[in-house]
């Protein structure tokens, strides 16, 4: 079974390119869908998040918005909050994965957010990255409900710089010029993976580091990148 990981600077447009490969058969973790799950109203995080975070739960639910008010910009608390989280989200993943192995899947996609900010790669056999020019990117984000351009900047720091994702990544997933255009990639993609033998599942004792995991080696899949 060979795992790509997918990920994405916000308004990169990773959550749409999460869906065609759906589309085109391919079974897909949804990391912020397995957070919602743990947030919604009898999800495992609830209890843990009201001991940690007081005030934060709305109809036995957590309220992502007054939680993120209080770990925004807040390295102490975000920390707190992904100790609580993290865990879990690794069970769900290692399950899928399991079941996915059980199924005989050739491949699925490990769709993580923060893969270069936690280390996901060493989990995956290759990853991609969805990118487009940050013009595209901030009109995209600033569309959004109660964003402001400070909150946007804000946001941007504490990633890994796209540059440098594009740079890690195996594979450049091209997300402004269309869907059309990004769903050709992104079937090319699958095409040039699809019958590889992958190595990272199951685990085999402690994770190291992938090869290509930093920004100045070149991925070990460049000659199989897709750009524009």
């Amino acid at each position: 079974m060979f795992i790509l990981g997918l990920t994405g600077s916000i308004g990169m447009g990773k959550s749409e390119t999460s869906k065609m490969f759906r589309r085109l058969g391919v079974p897909v973790f949804d990391a912020d869908a397995a957070v919602h799950e743990l947030l919604k109203k009898g999800g495992r995080a609830v209890r843990l998040i009201e001991a940690a975070f007081p005030g934060v739960i709305k109809d036995g639910a957590v309220n992502r918005p007054a939680l993120g008010a209080r770990v925004f910009g807040k390295r102490g608390e975000l920390r707190r909050l992904e100790a609580i989280l993290h865990p879990m989200v690794g069970q769900a993943q290692r399950a899928f994965l399991a079941d996915a192995q059980r199924r005989r899947l050739s491949l699925v996609v490990l769709d993580i957010p923060l893969l270069f900010e936690g280390r996901g790669e060493d989990r995956c056999d290759a990853t991609a990255v969805a990118s487009a020019p940050y013009l595209i990117q901030r009109q995209r984000v600033l569309a959004r409900p109660n964003m402001t351009p400070e909150k946007f900047e804000n946001i941007r720091r504490q990633q890994v710089p796209d540059t440098v994702k594009r740079q890690r990544a195996d594979f450049l997933l091209p997300t402004g010029l269309g869907r059309r255009h990004t769903l050709r990639h992104v079937a090319q993609l699958i095409s040039a993976v699809r019958g590889r033998i992958g190595q990272a599942w199951p685990p085999k004792g402690r994770p190291q580091r992938r090869p290509n995991s930093h920004p100045s080696r070149r991925p070990v899949h460049a000659r199989n990148r897709i750009r524009h």
